[in-house]
């Protein structure tokens, strides 16, 4: 079993299901069905070179969003993610234990992707355009610190030889990715297309679909070893209900 299948299987006893305490900042209510996951997908499309990410949810997918706190520490993010059985290498990082997870976004506190202008009012840099939902390459390692049982793995930023892909964000010490796809939202349906050399024409890998709550820890002073940087806080779904990673790409 390689390193995201026990991690998973590890977590898999310690994360709740519940919603009960879910994202009171984000207005959630308990069973909300815009996180509710019913199918996923990943689909190769051999003629236009790309991977077709898709998850279907029993509500409108994406229509809810957090409510902004008006600060980086504690700020609420909302996510559609499918770990995967990729490697840190095939997204661009030097190699690293953890599990490689396409996360799909809304985080209106702050802007982690400065090379895209999201809400297109020519500002690169506002906080408030992270509300629109955009796409984060991650990796995932267990933290019994958060209720939801991981975090993105952060790294020591005098370490010269963690590399990182050129559309990362400055300032953010965590093996964490804005590369910039189109993400779309239809009703029920959330969906986002990419290029195959962009996960080094990798097109045979395993992965599961989860819908959860995460939040920043970033106090005045740093975190130190309280809390992770950004921390999966609370499960609202897993699609095959024990985080095994079971579907392949079609």
């Amino acid at each position: 079993m390689n390193y995201a299948l026990r991690t998973l299987a590890c977590i898999y006893a310690i994360v709740t299901f519940s919603t009960a305490l879910a994202c009171e900042k984000c207005k959630s209510a308990e069973e909300n069905p815009d996180f509710i996951i019913t199918s996923a997908s990943v689909t190769h499309n051999k003629k236009w070179g790309q991977l077709e990410f898709e998850i279907i949810v029993k509500g409108s997918a994406g229509k809810t969003v957090p409510k902004p706190v008006g600060k980086l520490d504690g700020a609420p993010v909302l996510g559609y993610v499918f770990p995967t059985t990729l490697s840190a290498e095939d997204i661009g990082f030097s190699k690293t234990e953890g599990i490689v997870a396409m996360a799909l976004t809304s985080h209106p506190d702050f802007d982690d992707t400065p090379l895209w202008d999201e809400d297109l009012d020519g500002n690169y840099t506002n906080a408030s355009e992270g509300i629109v939902w955009h796409p984060h390459w991650v990796i995932l390692v267990k933290d019994d610190r958060v209720k939801g049982g991981l975090s993105v793995k952060e790294f020591d930023p005098s370490d010269k030889s963690i590399k990182r892909p050129s559309t990362a964000a400055p300032g953010m010490h965590m093996y964490m990715d804005s590369p910039g796809f189109q993400i779309v939202t239809e009703g029920n349906t959330i969906r986002m297309a990419v290029p195959t050399y962009r996960v080094n024409n990798k097109v045979n890998f395993k992965f599961d679909a989860v819908a959860c709550y995460m939040q920043i820890s970033a106090p005045e002073g740093g975190h130190g070893k309280t809390l992770p940087m950004l921390g999966v806080y609370t499960v609202y779904s897993v699609l095959s209900g024990n985080l095994s990673l079971p579907y392949a790409v079609k």
